[in-house]
């Protein structure tokens, strides 16, 4: 009895873990986000002004050995080849510790890119000072960033879409909504949903 209550426990809280809940700390739709400058896989080092052209950004903070996160690599490909002409770049953010997941190391993160042909940058939150004042808690974990008078303001917050694991399953792609709206002028209908995925690590 008490195994079978302690595989309950488990299960209950393995799946609560896969959720992100409205957390207190980090941006709210609405607030201005801050720049930040971290390491490409390329060896170089990028921020977001960088991209003087850029109607806003498609942030994400995604890893490479959360289930989740692989299953919706090809699905980033897609939003950057997309909207990555149209003013909405894909950048990606690694905030997982190494020292925690080896598999998340900077080396790591190069050959995953190669692997399956990132067409945008996958920066690591080296420190993991970026991903808490944004508010990430999972990965994947999506933040629209929008260009308004020089500042960036943050639209949506949330999960790519509706079906974490099989893209086949997908009814709602969140971020592709939210994106057409503010290419149209106009805000978000959905601006928050919940983000499915993996905790970060961290020691």
């Amino acid at each position: 009895m008490k195994i079978l209550k302690s595989l309950v426990v488990l299960l209950v809280f393995t799946g609560l873990t896969a959720f992100t809940i409205n957390n207190s700390k980090g941006y709210k739709v609405g607030d201005v986000a801050s720049d930040f400058s971290l390491k490409n896989i390329d060896g170089k080092m990028i921020s977001l002004s960088d991209y003087s052209t850029a109607k806003g950004y498609i942030l994400v903070f995604t890893c490479n050995t959360c289930p989740y996160s692989v299953s919706n690599e090809d699905r980033l490909i897609a939003l950057d080849k997309k909207y990555k002409t149209k003013g909405y770049p894909v950048i990606a953010i690694n905030p997982n510790d190494p020292a925690a997941r080896k598999g998340d190391s900077f080396e790591k993160m190069q050959v995953r890119a190669k692997e399956k042909g990132f067409t945008f940058p996958y920066l690591l939150d080296e420190g993991q000072k970026v991903y808490p004042k944004y508010g990430a808690t999972k990965t994947p974990h999506v933040y629209i960033l929008n260009k308004n008078k020089g500042k960036l303001i943050v639209e949506y917050i949330g999960a790519i879409d509706d079906s974490s694991r099989d893209e086949s399953n997908v009814s709602e792609r969140f971020v592709e909504d939210a994106v057409d709206a503010l290419l149209q002028g106009k805000k978000p209908k959905k601006t928050y949903t919940r983000a499915i995925g993996c905790s970060i690590k961290t020691l």
